[in-house]
């Protein structure tokens, strides 16, 4: 019989996403539900080492679902890494009598988490924020939807002025793996080419479907370009290549940067934080160790962390072919 737990610590780690607050709230307000101690961890796992701990209980985390950012902060850790850096860290948790974990982040977080349960034999349940979409064993990662938000919001600004001035627009969004972000906003922004690193759309191809483009009778462009695009160029480049190789457009360039990853969570990643904050408790207060919450067919489900962290996000081919038939 695993050992019963008492007290769960929760931390953000990485880049921060919208949604975190709410999966923090979450996993405060399932410990009280349950009578269990929660503690907060300050800026991940540096904070994990130096012991930087803050009770929190269901009134401490009012007001925060609707903010975006992490109320806990974050922090990229080089000591962590070490075996000495994770010796300090579960010293620290012994020490404060917290027998279980929930980090909140993206691959980085969960390898951490991961080698410190093997390490250690620690109880850790993973919740994935990261606003690329990019993890393994879960639909939607916390932050995604409201990343695609934001980024339409700014696409649709953006096509007014490309229609005013009869210009192209290269916008750049993030994904510098996976183009999650990038095609769906693409789809939904009626961008007439989506550039992800899944697909190398080639450079002369891209010449020739912009001037199809304008031979159909389009006088502006909007090309949705992920930040790891596979074509062999950065988007300046891109920019420079077309003005090369096309008379009649006024090229510009919007790299969208961080913006994406800020502003207050959807409806859609309150809810998500919610279910998988819950989940992640009662996982661990049910003796499993070692997993990663996830989105799958709409239920909450468990992924081992080693399957999370190196299973490929893919992509979903049929928006390819809608995006092909809607730049018509």
């Amino acid at each position: 019989m695993p050992k019963a737990i008492k007290k769960i610590g929760v931390f953000t780690s990485g880049g921060d996403s919208p949604g975190m607050n709410a999966a923090v709230r979450s996993v405060v307000r399932t410990c009280a539900y349950h009578n269990i101690e929660c503690v907060g961890i300050y800026r991940g796992y540096e904070g994990l080492m130096e012991g930087d701990f803050v009770k929190m209980d269901a009134r401490s985390v009012r007001g925060i679902i609707n903010k975006g950012g992490t109320i806990l902060k974050s922090a990229r850790s080089k000591e962590f890494r070490t075996k000495e850096g994770r010796k300090k860290a579960y010293d620290q948790l012994v020490a404060a009598g917290v027998g279980g974990l929930v980090a909140i982040g993206g691959d980085g977080t969960f390898t951490g988490a991961m080698i410190f349960n093997q390490e250690f034999g620690f109880p850790v349940m993973g919740i994935p924020g990261t606003i690329d979409n990019d993890i393994f064993g879960t639909s939607h990662t916390l932050g995604f939807d409201t990343a695609q938000n934001t980024v339409v919001e700014a696409i649709d600004k953006i096509r007014d002025t490309a229609s005013s001035h009869n210009r192209l627009f290269f916008i750049e969004v993030m994904g510098r793996d996976v183009g999650h972000i990038a095609l769906n906003v693409g789809i939904a922004g009626g961008a007439e080419e989506i550039l992800i690193p899944e697909e190398d759309l080639g450079l002369d191809r891209l010449v020739e479907s912009l001037k199809r483009s304008r031979k159909s009778g389009k006088s502006s462009s909007i090309v949705v370009v992920a930040e790891g695009d596979k074509i062999g160029k950065n988007i300046f480049e891109l920019k420079e290549y077309v003005d090369e190789n096309m008379e009649g457009y006024d090229v510009r360039v919007s790299v969208l940067g961080h913006m994406q990853r800020g502003g207050a969570p959807s409806c859609f990643d309150r809810v998500l934080a919610s279910r998988m904050g819950v989940k992640a408790v009662e996982s661990l207060l049910e003796g499993k160790s070692n997993f990663m919450v996830g989105l799958l067919n709409n239920k909450m489900e468990l992924t081992p962390l080693d399957n999370a962290i190196k299973g490929k996000s893919k992509i979903n081919l049929e928006l390819l072919r809608v995006s092909d038939i809607m730049s018509t």
